[in-house]
């Protein structure tokens, strides 16, 4: 198989779906708790600093961030319920208007 750019574009926004989904679903009310733990450890993991293996390693720096994330992710979407994941992809995939400029910071009318 032969990896274009465009299915990295593919790849990358299943993803970052994914991830909306997943954080949706933690707040969802209908979510365990223990899936909520490991979704909530999964992202303090990949966001803190500190690594099972550092960094300056040459390759297992980064081995541990992606394949570690990924599957505890793919194990909190397990245990979540399969009605509240279907809500929350569905809500991901369609995040509705992005805020723009003028809306962060309206033109002021003297």
């Amino acid at each position: 198989m032969r990896i274009t750019l465009a299915y990295l574009r593919q790849r990358v926004r299943r993803v970052r779906i994914e991830l909306r989904a997943l954080s949706l679903a933690a707040r969802h009310p209908g979510t365990p708790w223990y899936a909520r733990v490991l979704i909530a450890g999964s992202v303090v993991y990949a966001l803190t600093p500190s690594d099972l293996f550092p960094d300056v390693l040459p390759v297992f720096g980064f081995v541990d961030d992606l394949i570690f994330v990924p599957l505890a992710l793919g194990l909190a979407a397990r245990f979540v319920p399969p009605a509240v994941l279907i809500e929350c992809r569905s809500r991901a995939s369609d995040p509705g208007p992005r805020p723009t400029l003028r809306k962060l910071w309206p033109r002021k009318r003297h």
